[in-house]
C-alpha cells in the first residue's frame, strides 16, 4: 500500500475537527479547510468549528441506552468533542446538552493548539481522486455548497439523496411567565431541568388550530433537489418532522409526541396535563431555552403568533425562530465501504451527516473513525474496521449495508446492533436487561478492537 501522509480535512462541522484531531494525535499532517466565513450557509449564524445549528442536545446519558453505547466507545477511544461537550454540559436531565458557545470556543482551541494541522479558511470546490500524496477526508455536512456537491456527483456518479432537516426556536428566558409554568423531570427520574408548559384541552385545541392553518415559509433555491433543480414536494427525515406536519398527521399526533404530558405531573394539580411543551436550557448561564421538538417551516410572524398561543410564553421575545434547511447525504450503501471510503476512489473518504448518519454524537463518532482510519492508511496501514457488534461498528455497518431503496439516515439505536444468542433472548425477557448484555458485549468487542489498533 503507497504511503500518504499529508491528510486533507474538508468541514469545520462537527465531523471533520473530530477527524482531524484524531489524524494529527496519530501523527498525521492535516490541513482542515473551512468555507465559513469566505462563504456561509443558509443555517449556519457563525463560523465557529462545532456550531451546533439544531438542537443543543447530544441526547441520553441514561446507562445502557444506545446513546449512551455510543458516547462510551468514543470516551475511550478519546474523542475531543465529546471531551468538550462533556466539559461544556448544561442542565438536561438524562440528556448531554451543551453550552453552544463554550462547546466551539473549546473545539477551536484544541485545533489551534494542535502543531499538525494547518487551517484554510476558503471553500473547496474541486477533488483530486488520483492524487498519490493526500488522503481527503469529506465532513462538509448537509450543506455542502453546490460546487462541492457537483463534484462529489461527479465522483460518484449517482444522484444526491436529499431531505428537509429543521432547527427549534430559543427564547429568552427572563421573558417567560415562570406562574404559569413547572420544572419537572418525566417520572421525577433525575434532576427537574426542563421547564414544562402545561395546556388545557382547551388551549391545545387553540394551538393546534393556529398551527394548522399558519402560513409556511416558500422553497427557497437553495432548498432545491441537487439533481432535479425542483422542490415542489418536500421530503422530511421522519426522525425530524415539522410540528405543523405531525399536527397535519392528526388531532392528537403531537400530544403522543413532542407535546406529550405522560410523567410529567403538575404540581398545582397533581396531575398530568392534556399537552405539555418542554423547554431546554441552551447555556451555562440559563438566559435561553430552546422548545424541543418544535422544529417548523412557517414563517416568522407566523411563529411569533403560533408560539405565543403556549402557557407561559405569551409575552415571550424568542431569539431565533425555527426553520427548515435541506440535508443532502450521499447513497452510502451503494459507495461506501466498512472504513468510509468510497469504493471507487479510495483516497476519498466520506464522515458525518453526508455519508448518511443522523444526529451530532453520531457525526462526531463518524468523523472519530475517519480520523483512525485516515491515520493508519497515511502511515501505509490497512485500516481495522470498527467491530460489528459495536455501537461505532453496527452503525456504520447500517449506512453501507442497508437497503438501498430504502436508505434513510439514521441515528444509533439497539436496532443497529446485532441481536443476542437465540437461547439468552429465550431466557432474557426483561428489555434493559437484554440491553446490558448488548452493551457489555459492545464494550468488550470495542476493547479488543482498541487494543488491536492502538
Amino acid at each position: 500500500m503507497s504511503q500518504m501522509r499529508k491528510i486533507k480535512v474538508i468541514g469545520g462541522g462537527l465531523a471533520g475537527p473530530e477527524a482531524a484531531l484524531q489524524a494529527a494525535k496519530r501523527g498525521c499532517t492535516v490541513d482542515l479547510y473551512e468555507m465559513r466565513p469566505t462563504r456561509s450557509t443558509e443555517a449556519h449564524q457563525t463560523d465557529d468549528f462545532g456550531e451546533l445549528v439544531c438542537s443543543n442536545s447530544l441526547k441520553s446519558e441514561s446507562e445502557n441506552s444506545a446513546p449512551w453505547l455510543l458516547k462510551q466507545e468514543m470516551r475511550r477511544v478519546g474523542s475531543v468533542l465529546l471531551a468538550a461537550a462533556d466539559a461544556t454540559a448544561v442542565p438536561a436531565g438524562h440528556a448531554l446538552a451543551v453550552d453552544r458557545v463554550e462547546f466551539s470556543r473549546r473545539v477551536a482551541e484544541r485545533i489551534s493548539a494542535e502543531p499538525r494541522i494547518t487551517v484554510h479558511r476558503e471553500e473547496v470546490t474541486s477533488l483530486d481522486e488520483n492524487d498519490p500524496t493526500t488522503l481527503t477526508v469529506l465532513a462538509s455536512g448537509p450543506l455542502t455548497s453546490p460546487a462541492l456537491a457537483a463534484e462529489l456527483q461527479r465522483l460518484t456518479g449517482s444522484d444526491h439523496l436529499a431531505f428537509y432537516d429543521s432547527i427549534s426556536p430559543i427564547v429568552d428566558a427572563t421573558t417567560i411567565d415562570m406562574d404559569k409554568v413547572y420544572f419537572a423531570a418525566r417520572y421525577d427520574k433525575g434532576t427537574a431541568d426542563y421547564i414544562n408548559c402545561p395546556f388545557t384541552k382547551e388551549e391545545y385545541d387553540r394551538f393546534m388550530e393556529a398551527l394548522t392553518t399558519a402560513e409556511a415559509v416558500e422553497a427557497k433555491d437553495w432548498e432545491k433537489f441537487p439533481a432535479t433543480g425542483t422542490a415542489e414536494k418536500l421530503q422530511y427525515f421522519e426522525g425530524c418532522l415539522p410540528i405543523e406536519e405531525t399536527a397535519r398527521r392528526g388531532r392528537d399526533t403531537l400530544r403522543f409526541g413532542p407535546m406529550k404530558p405522560v410523567g410529567l405531573t403538575d404540581p398545582k394539580t397533581g396531575r398530568w396535563p392534556y399537552a405539555v411543551v418542554q423547554l431546554r436550557q441552551e447555556n451555562l448561564r440559563a438566559d435561553s431555552y430552546n422548545l424541543v421538538g418544535f422544529q417548523n417551516h412557517l414563517k416568522y410572524g407566523e411563529q411569533n403568533r403560533v408560539l405565543k398561543l403556549i402557557p407561559g410564553l405569551e409575552n415571550a421575545t424568542f431569539l431565533r425562530y425555527g426553520q427548515i434547511h435541506r440535508n443532502t447525504y450521499i447513497h452510502a450503501p451503494s459507495l461506501l465501504t466498512e472504513t468510509l471510503q468510497l469504493k471507487a476512489h479510495p483516497n476519498i473518504m466520506i464522515a458525518g451527516q453526508l455519508s448518511g448518519v443522523e444526529g451530532y454524537t453520531e457525526s462526531i463518532a463518524s468523523g472519530m473513525l475517519a480520523g483512525i482510519y485516515s491515520a493508519a492508511i497515511a502511515n501505509g496501514e490497512a485500516p481495522a474496521p470498527a467491530p460489528r457488534l459495536s455501537a461505532n461498528g453496527s452503525l456504520t455497518h447500517y449506512i453501507t449495508h442497508a437497503e438501498t431503496k430504502k436508505f434513510q439516515p439514521a441515528n444509533i439505536t439497539f436496532d443497529l446492533l446485532p441481536p443476542l444468542e437465540e437461547d439468552l433472548r429465550k431466557k432474557i425477557r426483561d428489555k434493559k436487561e437484554r440491553h446490558k448484555l448488548q452493551c457489555d458485549r459492545a464494550l468488550n468487542a470495542w476493547e479488543t478492537w482498541l487494543a488491536q489498533t492502538s
